[in-house]
């Protein structure tokens, strides 16, 4: 059996030469490598490395959207026994820095100027970057700097040394190992500083050929490429499944062409965390509030008969002929020109995770024909734990064991795991590696959860966010977030309530969607600020917050956290401001403690509360932003069954 991802291009380049193996769109036209030639730039991009002089062990950082010189360059690095790290590409110098000086880099990556330059001014402080590759020319004709070399030139370089040196690319080949590091990724860092997972070809391996069996997936599959690199789900999906089941990836042009690009691939199977299927749902309501009323009707009335009767059919489940023959009209009507609009109408299996799904969410997008799944794992598992088996979908787990995996929960309610996806390491932590694979060889998650009597897992939270209130009532913030987010004009949301009377919560409107309602309220307004500050706004939130609250109050033991109070924050929580992690976790205590007196003003009883907030710009720059917040009460229900 294969045991790298190396050997793994090698099998598809003999077996399946001319088959497509990646796709990019450049300039609206779409440009096909075949394993052949994906086989042979990774052999000529190795012994380019070489002869610049990286070696086995060493580790080499990666800073680009999805490219296929970036795919190709995690083989061509894994070739010379040495490591890909790949970072998030929308991460500025100062964050990069801590990576580059933890992992050591001598050799970097970069897909355009805008990277280059970023590492040029790394450079200046971590001096051990010797060599900055560059895969876009434009913008650098004139750049001098020592280090610098463009694919094309190292691609040259390799063919070069490969003639003086015939048998050096297969010599490295055989002294691959399946137990080697393949790739260290970087965690997100919601509580400190990132710590690098090393995974080995044989986890990975492992966890792509048992998602792939559970699937079917194979050649005649594709996908679309747009997740960052750096993300542990874009490796999974992207890079391990792609070589293991040999389908094929698509890079889109950028990230502002990927639902257009998407409509022309029309990819088969299909990965997003659940914020991209909130954008999608946000983009549908928005245009269904600026259709025709006829047109408005007839969806509401398709998307009541979906929501009743479109799982079932998706599973397999007994549905009546009449059912079935409205539901194909509704097909025909609505739900088939939705999934088109979405890129989606190839789809045969779709996965979402990352971060827990609004059941709300879920439901809708099966409802309309797509088979999306959960699946549920994290940086330090492959992104491997679980998976939900087709027809044992259930919204509120995330599915059974994958292949390969054994799962327990601890006394204390956490997630513990063993098998073939669990990291080898921390890189350099061996402190921290003990913290979470214990005596046994079970890896501890962090995660609170459940099994029930069939397998299935549920997740509740966080399991240093759970907590309790003081009337001691299980507070899970994630899980109400998620219900607040499944409505269009929420972008985001944060609550607090571990320790306290009552749950309250920050919100940031969603700035397309609510102004686009504005709009056609007739409401002017100057810029997110005022918008978020108009009277007429807080009444669309309170009546979202009032909904989910009469979910809360049907749920047992939730009644007790329903929202009590909330304000709309004056800006959008942002990565840049490290209020989110750069995969768009909430970094809950850094909020609390940052806006600690918006906090304090929702837990004292005030109307309103004056706040100043520095921000950072994409380049480099700070100011402020400042404004006087309404805190208001939101409505409460009694607790029914």
């Amino acid at each position: 059996m294969t045991t790298t991802f190396p050997h793994l291009l090698l099998r598809h380049a003999t077996e399946r030469p001319d088959a497509p193996a990646l796709r990019e769109k450049e300039y609206g036209i779409w440009q096909t490598w075949s394993w052949r030639e994906a086989e042979q730039t990774v052999r000529h991009m190795a012994c380019g490395l070489r002869a610049l002089g990286l070696q086995r062990g060493q580790n080499l950082a990666f800073i680009s959207d999805n490219r296929p010189h970036v795919y190709l360059g995690f083989l061509a690095v894994q070739v010379c026994g040495a490591v890909p790290i790949p970072l998030y590409q929308d991460a500025v110098a100062a964050e990069m820095r801590f990576v580059m000086e933890d992992a050591e880099i001598a050799f970097a990556f970069a897909e355009n100027q805008e990277q280059v330059d970023k590492l040029l001014e790394v450079r200046e402080s971590v001096a051990s970057i010797a060599h900055i590759l560059y895969d876009d020319p434009r913008g650098l004709r004139n750049y001098d700097q020592p280090g610098l070399i463009g694919i094309e030139a190292l691609l040259k370089l390799g063919r070069e040394w490969e003639a003086l040196n015939p048998d050096a690319y297969e010599q490295m080949l055989q002294a691959l190992s399946g137990e080697d590091i393949s790739v260290i990724l970087y965690t997100s860092g919601t509580t400190g500083k990132p710590k690098g997972v090393c995974q080995t070809h044989a986890s990975f391996i492992g966890a792509a050929r048992g998602a792939a069996e559970v699937d079917r997936l194979g050649p005649a599959d594709s996908i679309i490429s747009y997740l960052p690199p750096a993300w542990v789900g874009d490796h999974l999906f992207s890079f391990a499944q792609w070589l293991v089941a040999g389908y094929t990836i698509n890079c889109p042009e950028s990230a502002s062409t990927v639902g257009i690009d998407m409509r022309e691939i029309g990819p088969s199977y299909y990965f997003a965390p659940p914020r991209v299927f909130e954008g999608m749902l946000t983009s549908i309501s928005i245009r269904m509030e600026d259709a025709a009323p006829v047109k408005r009707w007839l969806y509401e009335r398709c998307m009541r008969l979906a929501r009743r009767v479109g799982s079932d059919l998706l599973d397999g489940k007994h549905v009546g002929l009449p059912d079935r023959l409205k539901y194909k009209a509704g097909d025909l009507l609505v739900y088939g020109p939705l999934r088109n609009a979405m890129g989606l109408s190839r789809i045969r299996v779709a996965y979402t995770a990352g971060a827990a799904i609004g059941p709300e969410l879920f439901r809708f997008f099966r409802s309309i024909g797509i088979n999306l799944k959960q699946f549920y794992g994290q940086t330090e598992t492959c992104a491997y734990v679980c998976l939900q088996r087709d027809g044992q979908v259930a919204l509120a787990s995330v599915g059974q064991a994958a292949p390969g995996i054994e799962l327990k929960i601890a006394p204390s309610g956490e997630v513990l795991v063993k098998g073939v996806s669990v990291l080898k390491e921390y890189y350099k932590r061996p402190d921290a590696t003990a913290e979470v694979i214990d005596g046994d060889g079970w890896f501890h998650t962090g995660d609170a959860g459940v099994i029930d009597a069939g397998g299935q897992l549920r997740i509740i939270d966080r399991a240093k966010d759970v907590g309790q209130t003081r009337r001691g009532a299980m507070f899970a913030p994630n899980y109400i977030e998620n219900k607040l987010k499944f409505f269009p004009h929420i972008k985001e949301a944060v609550c607090f309530g571990h320790g306290r009377d009552q749950v309250c919560a920050f919100i940031n409107i969603d700035y397309e969607a609510v102004g686009n309602w504005a709009e056609r309220q007739g409401l002017p307004y100057g810029g997110y600020v005022d918008l978020a500050s108009k009277a007429k706004v807080l009444e669309l939130v309170a009546d979202c917050i009032a909904q989910v609250n009469a979910d809360l109050a049907a749920e047992p033991g939730m009644a007790d956290t329903q929202v009590a109070r909330f304000l709309v924050l004056h800006k959008e929580l942002d990565p840049d401001d490290d209020e989110l992690t750069r995969t768009r976790k909430v970094r809950r205590n850094f909020i609390a403690d940052k806006y600690k007196v918006l906090v304090d003003a929702l837990y004292e009883g005030r109307k309103e509360q004056f706040i100043e907030t520095q921000v950072k710009f994409e380049d480099g720059r700070t100011g402020s932003v400042s404004a006087t917040l309404q805190i208001l009460d939101a409505q409460l229900h009694p607790a029914r069954a």
